[in-house]
């Protein structure tokens, strides 16, 4: 296992990092078998493990509690927070009032007194980022979180979330999370330069496209859409779709270069995030042991240029062959009132 500095913090990671979304009720509900999960990641040299306070309600951080028992001290510990975790309107978002609330409900899960990385999950535009970034400083200067960090936050927020931090003498968000996968290279555009100009680490998610390069899905053959991914988010397999067509075409060109090269696809596509000099670590997330030791037999391999050239010709750098799933949406784009004058007011401008 190889290791990187995180951010400018001077704690050095894993190059994979163990992400446990699928650990409960939403992948694998028996908590000893991901507990074995957990210790066998570990046992493999990774030292760095990703969660999240939305993951199956609590359920994974609370797994992940029972795993790193008496092993604590030697794991760099990463939770999220921003996604709402009941009916009260203000049990979510990136406010001081529910940060604050909620960083004590997943010490509480996590059974530790103070959380390694603690992530703002997505942008929130109705919160200021200063009170995001006071309330985080805040919890640094407590003792209760050591660093922190953004998700799926795009290239001008992590700028001004600099600019204010410098500005009012407040921490700075040391991470971005973003997804990147050989099928979603938009980020290498604006995202992956920018958080390299401005120090950051950057942890990347779904190297595996959602499943679609884990080779299990191929052109021309039975898809199943019984088991797996396709029962989470069934539109995203949906065999008509021409981002369906799109991404198996995508995948047999990719399988091709696997193979000349001797490995698999899921090798070459957790390695292939690691070759950008952005990034710090990728997240690899198993719901089977069977699953993570497959992933880790690809943790030797770096890609060269001419591997990475090929690569480049199948997906050219910086664009997307779908839009990657779960990445944050603007309400420039969702939210029509941003983009439209009210009816009234447009009419009288035209006047």
């Amino acid at each position: 296992m190889r290791y990187r500095v995180l951010g400018g913090t001077g704690i050095r990671v894993s190059t994979y990092c163990l992400g446990t979304m699928m650990f409960g009720g939403i992948g694998n509900p028996d908590h000893d078998d991901c507990v074995r999960i957990t210790h066998a990641a570990l046992d493999a040299g990774v030292n760095f493990v990703d969660t999240a306070d939305m993951y199956s309600a609590g359920e994974s951080e609370t797994i992940v509690g029972k795993a790193l028992k008496g092993r604590r001290d030697d794991v760099v510990l990463a939770t999220k927070v921003h996604f709402p975790m009941g009916d009260d309107p203000n049990s979510g978002g990136n406010s001081r009032r529910w940060i604050v609330r909620e960083v004590e409900e997943s010490l509480r899960r996590l059974g530790t007194d103070w959380i390694d990385l603690y992530q703002v999950h997505r942008p929130d535009h109705t919160t200021d980022i200063e009170e995001t970034l006071g309330a985080l400083t805040d919890l640094v200067r407590a003792g209760k979180i050591r660093a922190f960090g953004s998700s799926a936050f795009p290239a001008q927020d992590l700028v001004e979330a600099h600019h204010v931090a410098d500005r009012r003498g407040l921490h700075r968000f040391r991470t971005e999370q973003p997804p990147y996968s050989l099928l979603a290279r938009g980020i290498e555009r604006d995202v992956l330069p920018t958080a390299r100009r401005l120090g950051m680490g950057v942890l990347t998610w779904a190297p595996l496209g959602s499943g679609f390069l884990t080779g299990r899905y191929r052109k021309g053959r039975p898809m199943d859409l019984a088991t797996g991914r396709p029962t989470i988010n069934p539109g995203r397999f949906d065999p008509a779709a021409a981002l369906t067509a799109a991404k198996l075409d995508t995948v047999e060109a990719l399988v091709e270069v696997a193979e000349e090269a001797g490995r698999t696809l899921p090798e070459l596509a957790t390695a292939f995030p690691l070759a950008h000099p952005a990034v710090t670590s990728v997240i690899i997330g198993p719901r089977t042991e069977e699953q993570l030791r497959a992933t880790l037999k690809g943790a030797d391999l770096v890609l060269d240029d001419a591997l990475l050239d090929r690569l480049d010709a199948i997906v050219p750098p910086g664009t997307d062959v779908y839009p990657p799933d779960g990445a944050w949406a603007p309400p420039s784009l969702t939210d029509v009132a941003w983009r439209r004058r009210p009816a009234g007011e447009r009419a009288a401008s035209e006047g």
